[in-house]
């Protein structure tokens, strides 16, 4: 378990348009169809990763929480399958079962070219845009790891997603997300 931070794409960066196909639902979906009314949450993931499965409830609550405030949480998964099976869409699937859905989507970027237009170098990597679908905040969840005993809170996302929903300034003091790096083919 190699820790690989986040490259920080650069804030005020309109988010890249994709198409990919959704684990969930068995459709393919593009962004302005998963789109939130007032913001868009972009999770990079996988099923395996242990940064991910240790802030797992985090995802979880805020994504349900923030849904009924027009925030869409998507989640994508780069990871190399052929390589790593347990990344495979019918595990994300799965996965997703197990978790109760709680993104708009979990979609599986095959071709990793999403990935690589996101600037995402690890899981977890986490993307806020505003409605004009504009970066206002990349960075962590909070500060726990699994290889810490920091509280998991959720509070460093959580902050920049209520500063979006009340109209006020995100500090752009934002910190890398930590985990494991996207399994490049």
């Amino acid at each position: 378990m190699s820790a690989t931070p986040s490259n920080m794409l650069p804030l005020g960066t309109l988010a890249p348009d994709f198409e990919l196909a959704d684990t969930i639902s068995g459709s393919t979906l593009n962004l302005s169809s998963l789109q939130g009314d007032e913001g868009t949450l972009i999770l990079f993931i996988c099923n395996h990763c242990p940064y991910v499965i240790h802030i797992k409830q985090q995802l979880i609550d805020i994504a349900n929480h923030y849904a009924s405030k027009g925030i869409s949480t998507i989640a994508i998964s780069s990871n190399d399958v052929e390589n790593h099976p347990q990344d495979a869409p019918d595990k994300m699937t799965a996965l997703m079962q197990d978790w109760g859905s709680p993104f708009a989507a979990y979609l599986y970027d095959e071709s990793q070219a999403v990935a690589k237009a996101y600037q995402a170098a690890c899981t977890p990597d986490i993307y806020l845009f505003d409605k004009d679908l504009a970066c206002v905040y990349r960075g962590r969840l909070d500060a726990a790891t699994p290889k810490n005993d920091e509280p998991l809170t959720g509070s460093d996302l959580r902050s920049a997603l209520e500063c979006l929903l009340a109209g006020s300034p995100i500090s752009e003091t934002q910190i890398p997300s930590m985990g494991c790096n996207i399994k490049w083919k």
